[in-house]
C-alpha cells in the first residue's frame, strides 16, 4: 500500500490540468480531421500525436519534455529550435518541385509575390497590438502559407512564440480547402472564373537546369539571409532536373522528407505544453495567422483582376489564390473551384506556377524580415 500511496501522484492523471485536457482534445481533432477529412494528414497525425504527447503530465525530476534538457524530445526539438529541419524539407522540396510551369509563362511569378502582401500587413497588425518588431516579423511570415519557412524564422526572431507561430502555420495550411474557396468566389464573377487559359510551353531541359543556378544566385543576393532555405531548394531541384543524380533526388524527395516530416510535427507538436502554449498571445497569434492567410490570398487573386486590365490574353483570377506557399494544395483547389464553375476548365498546371513562386517569394521574404530585424 505504501509503495501504491507514493506512485499515485506521479501518474499522469494525478497532475492532469484542465490545459492539458484541452490541448489533447486538439490533438485528437488534428489526428480526426486527418484522418477523416484529409486535410494534410502527412503534417496533421505527427503534429496532432505530438500534441497528445507533449500534454501528458509527469513529474518534475523526468525530464520528458521538449524543454527538459537532456530528453529525448529535447534533442528531437533541437531540429524546431535551431531552424534544421526546415532547410532539408526545402530540399525534398526542391527534389519534387518542375518549375516549368513558371518558366513559361513567368509573368505568373507576380502572382506569387502579391500573395506576399499578406506577411507585411500582418507586421504592422501586430506592432498595433503591441508586439516587438522581432515578435510582428515571426508572427507575420504565417501569411506565407509555408509551414518550414514560418519555423525558420521564428527560431531566429522570437523563439519563445515558436510552438504557437508552427501550429498555427501548418495549421492554416491543412485548412487551405477550407479558408480559401469562400475568398476566392467573393472576389471574382462567374465569368471570371470560366476563362481559360493557354497551356504552358515546352521548357527545354538546358532552361531547368541553368534556372535552379540563375536564381539562387538572383534570391540570395538580394536576401542573404534565405541562404540556407533558398539553397537547399535549388539544390534539390538541381539534383532533380540534372539527370545524373537521380539517385540523390529520389532519396531527397522521398526518404529524407518523410523522416523530417515525422520529427518536425512530433517535436512541433509536443512543444504546444498547456503551460507555456494556452496563453493570450497564442490565441492572438492563431488570430493574425487567419487573418494573414485570407489577406494574402485575396491579394494574388485581386492583383490577376489588376493584371487583366492590362493583358491581352487573360489570367484566371482564381490563379492568383495558389500565390500562397502551400504546395501543392493551393494549386489543387484552384483548379476544384475552376472546374465547379466550368467542367472544361484545367488550372492546375497554371496554378502551379505562382504557388512555386509563392515559396520562394516567402523565403526571400523570412530572409529580408531576419535581416532588417536582426541587424
Amino acid at each position: 500500500m505504501d509503495l501504491l500511496i507514493q506512485f499515485a501522484p506521479t501518474t499522469g492523471l494525478a497532475g492532469l490540468t484542465w490545459g492539458n485536457a484541452i490541448m489533447i482534445v486538439v490533438g485528437l481533432v488534428f489526428i480526426t480531421l486527418a484522418i477523416v477529412k484529409d486535410y494534410e494528414p502527412l503534417l496533421l497525425v505527427p503534429i496532432g500525436f505530438g500534441i497528445v504527447v507533449g500534454n501528458i503530465p509527469y513529474s518534475d525530476g523526468m525530464p520528458l519534455g521538449v524543454y527538459d534538457e537532456g530528453s529525448v524530445l529535447y534533442y528531437l526539438y533541437f531540429g524546431v529550435s535551431q531552424g534544421v529541419f526546415p532547410p532539408l524539407i526545402f530540399l525534398g522540396i526542391g527534389a519534387m518541385t518542375d518549375f516549368s510551369t513558371m518558366l513559361s509563362n513567368p509573368k505568373l511569378v507576380l502572382l506569387g509575390a502579391a500573395a506576399q502582401m499578406g506577411i507585411f500587413l500582418t507586421i504592422i497588425g501586430a506592432l498595433a497590438l503591441d508586439f516587438t518588431p522581432l515578435e510582428a516579423g515571426a508572427i507575420g511570415i504565417i501569411g506565407g502559407a509555408d509551414g518550414p519557412t514560418a519555423i525558420f524564422l521564428a527560431a531566429k526572431l522570437a523563439p519563445h512564440l515558436l510552438g504557437a507561430i508552427a501550429v498555427a502555420a501548418y495549421s492554416y495550411m491543412a485548412l487551405v480547402p477550407v479558408i480559401q474557396p469562400p475568398i476566392m468566389k467573393l472576389l471574382t464573377t462567374e465569368a471570371e472564373r470560366k476563362i481559360h487559359m493557354k497551356a504552358p510551353r515546352q521548357v527545354s531541359r538546358r532552361e531547368r537546369i541553368l534556372f535552379p543556378i540563375c536564381a539562387f544566385l538572383i534570391c540570395a543576393m538580394i536576401a542573404p539571409g534565405s541562404i540556407a532555405l533558398l539553397g537547399m531548394l535549388f539544390l534539390g531541384n538541381l539534383l532533380k532536373e540534372s539527370g545524373v543524380t537521380e539517385r540523390l533526388a529520389e532519396s531527397a524527395r522521398h526518404a529524407l522528407i518523410d523522416i523530417v516530416t515525422i520529427l518536425l510535427g512530433l517535436s512541433v507538436g509536443a512543444s504546444t505544453q498547456a503551460s507555456t502554449f494556452l496563453t493570450p498571445q497564442s490565441l492572438l497569434i492563431f488570430g493574425l495567422g487567419a487573418v494573414s492567410f485570407m489577406i494574402a490570398t485575396a491579394s494574388g487573386v485581386l492583383f490577376a483582376k489588376f493584371m487583366n486590365l492590362f493583358l491581352k490574353d487573360k489570367i484566371n483570377p482564381l490563379v492568383g489564390a495558389a500565390g500562397v506557399s502551400a504546395v501543392p494544395d493551393s494549386a489543387r483547389v484552384v483548379q476544384m473551384i475552376g472546374r465547379q464553375t466550368d467542367p472544361s476548365n484545367f488550372l492546375l498546371m497554371q496554378a502551379m506556377a505562382p504557388n512555386v513562386a509563392g515559396v520562394i517569394g516567402s523565403a526571400i521574404a523570412a530572409g529580408v524580415l531576419w535581416s532588417v530585424l536582426v541587424l
